[in-house]
């Protein structure tokens, strides 16, 4: 794959959905000698979701299998492997720890003030990096602050602040005034590379490198609250046609796009959430940098997908990686290059893609380690930039606000264990009532309801789950029940929504056949548990995961009376569900009737100090159960091991623990017959 295009009219005649691979770029006049050879790492890191210690804010205990301290130590392995190499972040990077929010919400930083995961990054060096869907959270001001950012946007300041040292990019996000980008969509770095000639000597020589940046187009749902009126966006292709001619005109020698997405393969359209694979097709990009999706490219996850070779870590010809999440990963690609022709080349023979882990799998076990001694040590210099802030945090999120009688985990939320859920829901109920009888007193007597989501169900690990002892409650508490820095919204719906919706959320499961033979698996791992919604608030329901998607909900009552398809509901959740996250039937932000600026969280904090002493009966009922299903064999999920007597405490006496993994997980048998 030759790395300098010989005709730029190809970017304005390629067809959208073309497959073609990258052409050459322009030459342009070289003394460098034929035959130099140059190996390059390109390294990459995405969604560290501000994790940079090995720590468990909610468990209050070191967590070795996460965090950018231990990713730091696999950055100076490869450093010390590859004479060359860049380091790059693909985003989602200020957002989703205890520490992040404090930085965000609490203790906010100042203006001449450095955010700590950008401290962290730069002790250790990056060369450029992209903005996540998640660096929107916080909203435009901040984001403008913490990177040095100034954007003429509403809200957003003028004035420079101290951001990372190192360029970010994003080529389609622009502001509502001007329409000119809120970052530099692309940029030139320049750096010396070591490069070997055919008779082994060692010679310096330049290397002009372009990046440019991309953000998922649904920002524009997630964060409509903060976004709407300030910024517009485009697709991933179409902002990558707009500005390779520049990019082009400046004769770069290597083009990365750094793109926080994923892959998929349905129509290209200018909203697509993961667009790299057609992003891949763009004429002129030579590298893709690929995250959001929190898994690993290359990696079976991509196994049958048209044109990826998921095994080396190409996409349509082109060099790729996606890194992981939360620093439990280091992404590698080993780029080949060869001089030929006044231009340098890729040599696919002999380039290839890694994802590194910072816990290798145990030997012969195939499976992630969980224990200190089979993950990468920390590197000692991260604590030493961030301690002072990183203790704050925790001696902040150990606040008081009560105590509770009640263990409130999600080891089981996706088999009827609402623990977790109820406060939640309690909560949001309680705080819409107060808010919508001024708002919309025409509503006060339509039926409120809550809608929650299990955040942590395992995902991450056997750790990731929310575990909420019996004792003292802390606002740590109130974090470990709910992840995300979401703020309150309301919507009106009637009963034909409202089992819409309970349809979209059942499709976490799989279909079970009553009749099969063998073991079947309850949960269906393409569905995010985060968009598993469980409404409560005086519904019942069951759901039969016998039947297709779609016709899952049943006997859907509201104190006892079948709902109708005509009856009206409020019902209480967060901006990103309210806003189309999850592309919810009937969700798209028009339907809105309360629209907070509080956070979820902090509503959930208030709620519990305001129950000094919680216990059961302040809690809503558990609204759901499966509907009742014999089968021939097992139904099976898996979840955390040894956590049989939760389910039972719970009252979820038909589950029992088959065998343990041996990686702190479990598999378990579920009798839908009960």
């Amino acid at each position: 794959m030759s790395l300098r295009s010989s005709r730029l009219a190809a970017l304005f005649t390629a067809l959208l959905l073309a497959g073609c691979a990258s052409q050459p770029h322009s030459p342009q006049p070289r003394t460098l000698p034929d035959g130099l050879r140059a190996d390059v790492a390109v390294l990459e890191t995405t969604d560290l979701h501000s994790n940079i210690l090995s720590y468990d804010y909610y468990k209050q205990k070191a967590d070795p299998t996460l965090g950018f301290e231990r990713t730091v130590t696999l950055i100076r392995k490869a450093r010390s492997q590859f004479t060359n190499s860049l380091l790059f972040d693909a985003g989602d990077t200020i957002q989703g720890s205890v520490l992040a929010d404090y930085q965000a919400q609490v203790q906010k930083v100042d203006c001449g003030q450095e955010l700590a995961i950008y401290q962290a990054m730069d002790a250790i060096g990056y060369d450029g990096g992209t903005i996540g869907n998640h660096e929107f959270n916080y909203g435009l001001p901040f984001l403008s602050q913490v990177t040095g950012t100034p954007m003429n946007v509403d809200g957003a300041g003028s004035q420079r602040c101290i951001g990372p040292h190192y360029p970010l990019v994003l080529a389609n996000v622009n502001s509502a005034r001007d329409g000119q980008p809120i970052f530099k969509p692309w940029t030139m770095i320049k750096r010396n590379m070591a490069a070997f000639t055919p008779d082994g000597s060692q010679i310096s020589v330049p290397l002009k490198i372009a990046i440019i940046g991309f953000t998922p187009p649904t920002i524009m749902q997630w964060d409509k609250q903060n976004l709407e009126g300030k910024v517009t966006v485009t697709g991933v292709v179409e902002a990558a046609q707009k500005y390779m001619p520049e990019i082009e005109a400046q004769h770069p020698d290597l083009v990365i796009a750094i793109l926080h997405g994923g892959m998929n393969m349905a129509p290209y359209t200018s909203d697509m959430e993961n667009g790299g694979w057609y992003l891949a097709g763009v004429p002129g990009i030579d590298v893709l940098l690929l995250g959001h999706e929190h898994t690993d490219f290359p990696g079976p996850r991509f196994a049958h997908m048209q044109d990826v070779d998921d095994q080396r870590g190409f996409v349509r010809g082109v060099p790729a990686v996606m890194g992981g999440f939360f620093g439990k990963d280091l992404g590698v690609i080993r780029l080949a290059l060869v001089h030929q022709q006044d231009r340098w080349t890729i040599d696919k023979t002999k380039t290839f893609s890694q994802v590194w882990p910072i816990c290798p799998p145990m030997a012969g076990a195939g499976k992630p380690a969980d224990s200190t001694s089979h993950c990468v040590a920390a590197d000692p210099q991260v604590p030493q930039v961030v301690g002072k802030v990183q203790q704050a945090a925790i001696d902040y999120v150990n606040t008081p606000i009560g105590q509770s009688t009640v263990r409130m985990s999600s080891y089981f939320a996706d088999e009827g264990d609402m623990t977790a859920l109820a406060p939640v829901n309690a909560a949001q109920i309680d705080y819409a009532h107060q808010e919508l009888s001024s708002a919309h007193p025409e509503l006060a007597k339509v039926p409120v309801l809550g809608s929650a989501a299990a955040f942590r169900s395992g995902f991450g690990g056997p750790d990731d789950y929310t575990d909420v002892l019996p004792g003292p409650l802390t606002l740590r508490s109130a974090a470990d029940l709910y992840f995300y820095p979401n703020t309150l919204s309301a919507v009106k719906i009637n009963g034909a929504g409202l089992k819409a919706w309970l349809e979209k959320s059942a499709e976490r499961f799989n279909r079970i056949d009553p009749n099969a033979s063998g073991e079947q698996a309850l949960i269906n791992d393409k569905y995010a548990g985060f968009n598993f919604d469980q409404i409560q608030g005086g519904i019942a329901y069951t759901i039969d995961v016998s039947k297709p998607i779609g016709q899952r909900i049943e006997k859907l009552t509201y104190h006892g009376k079948r709902v109708t398809p005509s009856q009206t509901f409020v019902v209480v959740t967060n901006n990103y569900r309210a806003s189309g996250g999850g592309h919810f039937p009937g969700l798209d932000g028009n339907n809105v009737v309360l629209a907070s600026p509080d956070g979820t969280r902090e509503i959930l904090a208030r709620w519990l100090q305001s129950h000094p002493t919680l216990n059961a009966q302040d809690l809503p009922h558990a609204s759901w159960h499966f509907a009742r299903l014999k089968t021939r064999s097992m139904v099976v999920f898996t979840a955390a091991s040894d956590k049989q007597a939760v389910a039972e405490a719970d009252g979820l006496r038909h589950i029992r623990q088959l065998r343990d993994n041996g990686d702190g997980t479990a598999v378990y048998a579920i009798d839908l017959s009960h």
